[in-house]
């Protein structure tokens, strides 16, 4: 497709003076091209009416976690490309000093996607949100083990007693999946990885489901029936409550992420430069 209308979403904590943000703007206005800057409010966060309906490409300057941001945001199959301010990560994409060269190759149409599925989790109240990485589940407050009932398709699959559980997508297996122990997946598969944390039984290893899987968490009781309170996060943020006797439903999204990809780096050569450490 011909890449005409590009948004920009730019991590302030990254790019404090803009330098790269402006130098992506003369690249894509000196090549003819439409480029909307993301605009912000006060506490740095995005205004989500500030987000253009019609877009080609979303170039996002940062880092993963700031890629995650805007796939959430965006819950459109809109091309991503992460310009890459953090340590190597998986997700983004371009290093700064290949700006140039990197906008030639989109625009001369050499470039390839890859879908990311992620997963939705809905409340009992009918709210819910997407994650391209991972729900996670954690208890609140003090340090006491929390009780789940695991249903999937509709029948129980286990209990546990753990500090949290983590629902991760393969894109998100690389991130606290991995340090709970966790398997790494290759990013393009589709399934779910359910990961307890700290689980306070022996041999509570990771469980991998179908993509096509309804997963159905309840909070038990406590010990001596003290009711429960526990945390659900989306990609670590929009936090909410649950309490004993309370679910979420989480499955597959609708919606899914489509990376752009110039490198012919694979995601295991990329994985076995972070093992090595550099």
């Amino acid at each position: 497709m011909d890449m005409e209308r590009f948004f920009v979403v730019t991590n302030d904590g990254k790019d404090k003076d803009g330098q790269v943000t402006r130098r992506v703007k003369e690249l894509l206005e000196g090549r003819g091209k439409s480029c909307i800057l993301c605009r912000k409010d006060e506490q740095k966060n995005i205004i989500p009416e500030s987000v253009p309906e019609e877009m080609d490409c979303a170039v996002v300057i940062g880092g993963d976690g700031s890629l995650i941001e805007v796939a959430r945001l965006l819950k459109r199959k809109i091309p991503l490309l992460g310009i890459n301010m953090g340590t190597l990560g998986y997700l983004a994409e371009v290093e700064v000093e290949r700006l140039a060269e990197a906008f030639d190759q989109i625009l001369g149409g050499h470039y390839m996607t890859e879908d990311r599925m992620m997963l939705e989790g809905d409340f009992h109240d009918g709210s819910g949100d997407v994650a391209l990485n991972d729900i996670v589940l954690s208890r609140k407050g003090a340090l006491r083990i929390i009780h789940f009932n695991l249903y999937v398709n509709g029948a129980l699959l286990n209990s546990y007693e753990a500090d949290g559980i983590i629902l991760s997508t393969p894109t998100g297996s690389t991130a606290y999946n991995l340090s709970a122990g966790g398997p790494i997946v290759e990013p393009t598969a589709e399934l779910i990885v359910v990961t307890p944390i700290c689980s306070h039984a022996l041999n509570t290893s990771s469980i991998v489901l179908s993509a096509e899987d309804e997963i159905r968490i309840e909070i038990g009781e406590g010990r001596h029936g003290r009711p429960e309170e526990v945390c659900i996060s989306f990609d670590g943020t929009n936090t909410r409550e649950l309490k004993t006797g309370q679910t979420v439903i989480i499955r597959r999204s609708k919606v899914s992420t489509t990376l752009m990809k110039l490198s012919g780096a694979s995601f295991l050569e990329r994985l076995g430069r972070k093992m090595k450490g550099n």
